[in-house]
């Protein structure tokens, strides 16, 4: 991987709110590292459960399908029966859009859907509540899109870990 520039230290994006930069940057980091770090990243590999931990493959759903879930609720919305598939997917190839290419692409989408609301997001509804799930446990606008950043870098390190890992099978 090349060292350069984090997008945080980029400066401020266009169109997004001052307070929702900290988002967006996070979003775009991921983002780069998700598409440098598995660039020639062999599908027969994607599966891989190093030490029983997550695979690849769970990662690369997980990180698309959080933020699709997150950012509906951001939307005070509920999910739909193709987002609640989608989770019980998660970790699972059943379906014909499971390469690395297929996975990949889904993140980038996903991130550029979750920027756009971003820049729909008016600040003065940051602290709006909003209803988490069935249960409707309670939250914010700014809770659930913070709550997204900080879900998605902690799967990109577990993500770069696990490829890592599953790369050199473990060994240096």
């Amino acid at each position: 991987m090349t060292q350069k520039t984090e997008v945080w230290q980029r400066g401020p994006l266009p169109d997004i709110a001052p307070l929702l930069q900290p988002v967006a940057h996070a979003l775009l980091q991921a983002k780069e590292e998700v598409n440098e770090y598995l660039d020639q990243f062999p599908d027969d590999l994607l599966w891989i459960r190093p030490a029983g931990m997550a695979s690849a493959g769970f990662h690369l759903q997980h990180l698309s399908g959080v933020l699709d879930r997150v950012f509906t609720y951001a939307r005070a919305e509920g999910l739909s029966e193709l987002q609640f598939e989608q989770l019980y997917q998660e970790g699972h190839c059943d379906q014909e859009q499971c390469s690395v290419n297929d996975l990949v692409a889904r993140f980038n989408l996903q991130v550029n859907q979750s920027l756009n609301q971003l820049k729909q997001t008016n600040e003065a509804s940051l602290t709006d509540y909003r209803g988490i799930g069935r249960a409707g446990l309670p939250s914010t606008v700014i809770g659930l899109l913070f709550h997204a950043a900080e879900h998605t870098m902690r799967h990109l390190g577990q993500l770069m870990v696990t490829v890592a890992v599953v790369k050199n099978k473990g060994i240096e």
